[in-house]
């Protein structure tokens, strides 16, 4: 018996793994893309990706295309949705696609007060972002910041945090 449950977690364990393989090959073009232009260290979104939507897997995520549980907050007036998280039926973002998920999680961490002490980091500072966004109060859970720490490192998300454009890249990006 005890083989049998060491079996079926070790079959869990490389599903989730590939899920998040999936997940960053997936996006990590759009992470970089937004560090570009928003300062927000790649590795940072990826991670909160990752855990956020279960890497892309979570009701919201597959639903809503919210991959970061942004919340509706005061003024937004895009799409919503309701799902139960601190409270029952609260309200969430919910884009057309997972790109306008990314953007407006740039836009998020970029243009709130309470985020504006983390653009100060260096962008490969990502020990620093995971514990200001903790500080700051993106999550109630209070493993947060060693979350994303730890997905970081398990998956090398800190070589995308290096990641240039090319001209051609940049003029694309930039429009």
């Amino acid at each position: 018996m005890k083989k049998i449950i060491f079996f079926i977690i070790m079959l869990c364990n490389l599903c989730v793994a590939q899920n998040v393989k999936e997940y960053i090959k997936n996006y990590k073009e759009v992470a970089i893309n937004e560090m570009h232009l928003y300062n927000v260290p790649a590795s940072i979104t990826l991670a909160q990706g990752i855990l956020e939507s279960g890497s892309g897997t979570s009701k919201l995520a597959s639903e809503s295309n919210n991959h970061f549980g942004i919340k509706c907050h005061v003024g937004w007036d895009g799409l919503k949705t309701y799902h139960d998280d601190d409270e029952k039926k609260e309200c969430f973002r919910k884009y057309s696609n997972v790109n306008e998920s990314f953007r407006d999680h740039s836009i998020f961490l970029s243009e709130r007060d309470r985020y504006s002490f983390l653009f100060e980091l260096n962008k490969k500072d990502y020990r620093g972002w995971a514990k200001g966004l903790q500080k700051a109060g993106y999550a109630t859970n209070k493993l947060y910041a060693k979350k994303l720490i730890s997905l970081i490192k398990e998956y090398n998300l800190s070589q995308y945090d290096d990641k240039r454009l090319n001209k051609k890249q940049k003029e694309e990006l930039l429009g």
